[in-house]
């Protein structure tokens, strides 16, 4: 049985978890040894970071080095297109996301907690956001992907998306979706790993709000 080092509020290992839903693997989750960040855990993974899997004597880290490997090692269903093009065009949009989206949403989280929310702060946060997904809405049009099936660089936008909608709700980040891409973000939870996923994981998310808004 496959092992992942996750933490339950983490977005990458969410991203993960999508993976191996949609591949029907089975897994066992353990909590990072002597936590995350700790001596013994880097003693391990090197990096620190999460998540990280072990199959057998194995191990690897990184969510998108993981999927990747996951994809290759459990051929059926593929989530990389065939063809060179394609699949380097699908490898382009989950760079974007990993490189892009995911930091911009991640700057947001420092203004979580109702003691730290700053109004011109979200006011920004949430500008550079909406210019990320009007980016985001250009690589859509021009690079379309074939849309009956997940892809890898799907799972990260299924999860940074709900983290979107959850600050829209719950601290007042004002977002600018394009038309596009709100037509893949709503397409996404067809898929039913990205479905199960998100069920599993929006109490988790709520969760982390709910502790930030008491604080």
């Amino acid at each position: 049985m496959l092992k992942v080092y996750w933490d339950p509020v983490s977005l990458y290992c969410a991203k993960l978890r999508i993976t191996l839903r949609h591949k029907d693997l089975t897994w066992e989750e353990v909590p990072p040894p002597g936590g995350y960040g700790s001596a013994e855990y880097k003693a391990l993974v090197p990096a620190g970071n999460l998540p990280a899997m072990l199959n057998g004597d194995f191990l690897l880290s990184d969510s998108e080095a993981i999927a990747e490997y996951l994809n290759e090692r459990f051929p059926d269903p593929a989530m990389l297109p065939a063809d060179i093009k394609t699949r380097a065009q699908a490898r382009m949009r989950g760079r974007f996301h990993d490189t892009r989206v995911e930091p911009t949403v991640r700057a947001v989280f420092p203004f979580v907690a109702a003691s730290a929310r700053d109004p011109e702060k979200l006011k920004s946060c949430g500008a550079a956001l909406s210019a990320q997904l009007h980016n985001f809405a250009q690589v859509l049009d021009a690079n379309p992907l074939p849309k009956d099936s997940l892809w890898l660089c799907d799972t990260g936008f299924a999860i940074t998306f709900e983290w979107m909608k959850m600050f829209e709700k719950h601290i007042g980040l004002p977002i600018d979706w394009p038309d596009t891409v709100l037509h893949y973000r709503d397409s996404l939870p067809s898929h039913a790993a990205v479905a199960a996923e998100l069920e599993a994981y929006r109490p988790h998310m709520q969760g982390y709000i709910d502790a930030k808004n008491k604080s």
